[in-house]
Formats: C-alpha cells, structure tokens, sequence
C-alpha cells in the first residue's frame, strides 16, 4: 500500500532513471493526454510531495501522478519484459535510451505547467518526508479539529502528509490510544509526541523494501497491530481487532491492540 515512504522511495527511482536524459517515447494513455507528445524534452527532477509524485520536464512542465491503492511506476531496462500488469492497465510510459519507466493503474495522471504544481499539490500539509516539514504547523493542524477521530485526522493529507492507513494504526497504538479517540480528548504529552513520532517511523522506512514499525523485521514481526486480527498483541498478547474508519466511501481496515490502547471503539 503506498504512502509516504514508498512514494519518496518511487520518486527516488525514477529521478535515477529519467533525469538529465532526453526522452525517447512519451505514451500517455489517459483521454485528455492522448495527443500529448514529450519526446525530445528531457527530464530534470522526479519528487515527491507527500503521496504525490511531480516529474518535471524541460520546458516549464510536470507530470503529476498519485499511485493511491494500487498504482505503480516500474522501471525497465531496454529488452526487459515488462511485468507490471497487463497492457490495457498501463496509464503511461516515459522513456529514455537507458531506461523506460511504465506507469500501471494511475488513477491521477496530469500535465501542468510547473509554476502551477500548487493546484495539484498546494493543500498538501507539511511533508513528513519533505524539506517543508513543520512539527508544530503540522500539530497545529491536527488539533483544530478537536470533535475529529484522530485517525481520520492523520490521513487529512491537509494536516500532514505521508500518512497512510497502516501509518495510521502503527502510530495511534504507539500513542497508547484507540484512532476513534477524538482530537480535542488526546492528552497533551501525547499530542506533543505525535509529530515527532510520525516522522520517525517514515523516516525509518524510506530507504527500506520492506516497511516495519516494530523494529523486529527478521522475527516476521514487522508492524504491531496492522493486518494482524486477530493474532495476540506482541506487547500484551490480547488479540488485535479490526474494524472499519471512515465514511464508508472507501475500505479502510483499522487496527487496534483494546488493552495497550484507550479510547472508545466501534
């Protein structure tokens, strides 16, 4: 599942493929790119803000992608099968005489002038994994909504952003409090910590394959509550329930440990 880690780490991946070569095939699969040709531009920078990805192109442009569940960009070398999905699930391809790199099921592929990237990005809370990121800016924002479940809070991309539905359980049970607690009732050391420990489980994982918050990666423990029902809590041994969050509008699996974490549930 992509957040803020895995999307820093795709980012990473494509600005080593594609930037500082031309491109030698531009197929955007998308109706409103169909007739959009980049060949012979060259790429300058691949980032990532937050969940998105900004690639930017010689002559004032940015490729705007969001991976969301499924998405993926693949990197592949010249006559390497590609093996990311099937053909009909391919939304665009990027290609350099090195490199290509194949986009699958991008449910958000634009092409905006780069001194727009804040309409795509601009309501976009501090990075946790970005040169803008803000500790107190982004506690801030998370608390002036004190009636909010906290974990609705923290996948606000608005309050700050990077944080997925695992970082959401992962961090509500390292806090000691259920994520239907609301704002306004976390105790204040534990809203001071929130910030900070955010960060440093994204920041732990950026460069890892395989993300864990435990600590414990070659035991097979690798997170604490997340996917984990109704296995026994490696802290208590209680067993970790799971429940939906949310306005029912999407899945959003949510994970708790009812003995290490306080605070009301479904």
């Amino acid at each position: 599942m992509p957040e803020g880690d895995t999307v820093h780490q795709a980012a990473r991946r494509l600005h080593t493929a594609l930037a500082g070569h031309a491109l030698t095939r531009s197929d955007l699969r998308v109706p409103k790119l169909a007739t959009v040709d980049l060949t012979g531009r060259t790429v300058l920078d691949v980032t990532a803000r937050g969940k998105h990805l900004l690639t930017r192109i010689e002559g004032g442009l940015t490729l705007h992608s969001h991976l969301r569940m499924d998405g993926i960009w693949r990197i592949y070398a010249p006559g390497e099968p590609w093996r990311g999905g099937p053909g009909h699930q391919i939304r665009a391809i990027l290609g350099t005489a090195e490199r290509t790199a194949v986009g699958y099921r991008l449910p958000v592929l634009d092409l905006l002038r780069t001194a727009d990237e804040d309409k795509a990005v601009g309501h976009l809370g501090p990075d946790l994994l970005g040169p803008d990121w803000d500790p107190e800016r982004a506690l801030e924002n998370v608390l002036a909504t004190p009636e909010r479940a906290l974990g609705e809070a923290l996948l606000d991309q608005r309050n700050l952003a990077g944080i997925g539905n695992i970082y959401k359980s992962e961090l509500c049970f390292l806090l000691g409090t259920t994520p239907w607690l609301r704002v306004g009732e976390l105790p204040e050391e534990t809203a001071a910590r929130l910030p900070g420990l955010a960060k440093k489980l994204l920041e732990a994982n950026r460069d890892r394959p395989s993300r864990t918050t435990t600590g414990r990666p070659r035991t097979g423990q690798r997170l604490y509550v997340y996917g984990r029902a109704p296995r026994p809590c490696l802290r208590c041994g209680t067993s970790i329930r799971v429940a939906e969050q949310g306005d029912g509008s999407r899945s959003r699996p949510t994970y708790w440990c009812p003995t290490c974490q306080q605070g009301p549930t479904p």
